[in-house]
């Protein structure tokens, strides 16, 4: 059992083109692997008793990558949600979405709604897939929103604090991510929770993510745990 266990991890889920260009294979096939490694890190996180899970599926500047690519990239939700919610509901995961929905295909944004309410009343483990989502849309169009309320005057300047702010973002009701795990080497947050990263622990990895697993994620967590202890 691990001390000290983080209510919700956030994970840059990169690499995986890479991981499939390395092994002679495209970069799609890249990807479905991720989708496998996905998969095995939900149950994972299931498992060690984490809560809130926050993957970072599709970024708002996937949209620039070739166009067959793209294609793939926004397949891959509705398949993997139509076949993974019998075991999502069996196991008690909730599952939601951060991101701008509305741009995303109809087929997937019907596979999305479907996941969400079905599993709406799950409490083992929130899943919290970012779809089509940048941390600079998401602060302005929570400003737009805000701007908006005040023009309504359902809000006013007096009001505007963190807190409310927060409420405006798409991760509104969820914790704050104790830990981001980014893996494929890079070192940085890529436009990822600008906002909710104020307060949580960076752990990189070389590890392309269709390698990621069980042993890296409690690595990232007995790692932080150990950065906190340093520091006291």
């Amino acid at each position: 059992m691990i001390s000290n266990l983080p209510e919700h991890i956030a994970i840059v889920m990169d690499g995986n083109g890479r991981w499939g260009k390395q092994r002679g294979l495209t970069r799609s096939q890249g990807h479905y692997e991720g989708t496998k490694t996905m998969e095995r890190t939900i149950k994972d996180a299931l498992d060690i008793g984490i809560k809130v899970l926050t993957l970072y599926a599709f970024s708002t500047e996937n949209w620039t990558r070739p166009e067959k690519e793209v294609q793939y990239l926004l397949d891959l939700p509705g398949k993997f949600l139509n076949e993974k919610l019998p075991e999502f509901l069996n196991n008690n995961i909730k599952v939601c979405f951060s991101g701008d929905i509305d741009q995303l295909p109809s087929h997937t944004k019907k596979a999305i709604k479907t996941a969400m309410d079905k599993t709406a009343n799950n409490n083992a483990l929130i899943v919290n897939f970012a779809m089509n989502y940048g941390g600079r849309n998401e602060l302005v169009s929570a400003v737009r929103n805000m701007v908006g309320d005040i023009q309504k005057k359902t809000i006013s300047l007096e009001n505007i604090s963190e807190e409310l702010m927060e409420t405006y973002l798409y991760t509104s009701g969820l914790p704050e991510p104790d830990i981001i795990i980014r893996t494929g080497g890079e070192k940085r947050l890529s436009n990822f929770l600008l906002w909710q990263a104020s307060k949580a622990e960076l752990w990189f990895t070389d590890i392309y993510f269709p390698d990621f697993n069980k042993e890296h994620l409690l690595r990232a967590v007995e790692e932080v745990n150990k950065r906190k202890k340093d520091v006291v």
